[in-house]
Order: structure tokens, then sequence, then C-alpha cells
């Protein structure tokens, strides 16, 4: 899991997951979208896929790219028991805010 931290930590390939995340896309669509360089731009796909967030497949010349679920369902279930944690202080917030006198 703290490979699936290091790779989201990068703004760059945050931004790639949250393309992909809306489909399947080259590497030149992803170049067009980011304003970053084909170079770079595969660089941080290797590297997301290295981490096994993103899958690729072969269509003719093109390298189709596309989020993989899965290490993000394992984030996910990671980071529950905090959301339960902040769900339960902006309870004990949204409660002392109606106490409140007018």
């Amino acid at each position: 899991m703290s490979q699936v931290f290091q790779l989201l930590a990068e703004p760059g390939r945050r931004r790639l997951i949250e393309l992909l995340r809306q489909g399947e896309r080259s590497v030149g669509e992803l170049v067009e979208a980011t304003g970053a360089s084909q170079p770079a731009v595969s660089r941080q796909l290797r590297l997301l896929r290295e981490g096994g967030l993103v899958s690729v497949r072969a269509d003719g010349q093109r390298r189709l790219y596309r989020v993989r679920p899965a290490p993000l369902r394992e984030l996910d279930a990671w980071l529950e028991p905090y959301r339960l944690l902040w769900s339960g202080r902006l309870d004990e917030l949204e409660q002392h805010l109606d106490e409140m006198p007018d």
C-alpha cells in the first residue's frame, strides 16, 4: 500500500489517474490534456503501470491506458476508519453549532 501512496504523492501522476478515471486514453490524448511532454507522460505512465495502478493494451500503433481499480479499493478500505473518525467529528461540530445561541 505504501507504493500506492508514493505513486499518488506526485501531482502529475494524480492528474493522469483523474483523466483515466473518465475512461481509456492514449498517451497522445494524455499529453494534450495535461500539457506535459510526451516523454514525461510516458515516464509517469510507466511508473503507474509498474505500481499496478494502470493497465495498458495495444490498439494498432497506439497504447491505451486505463485505471486498475483494485489498488484504489485497497486504499479506500484503508482510509475507511479515518472517514468514520472525520464523520464523527463533523457530526460533533454540527451539534455544537446547532446548540450555539443565535
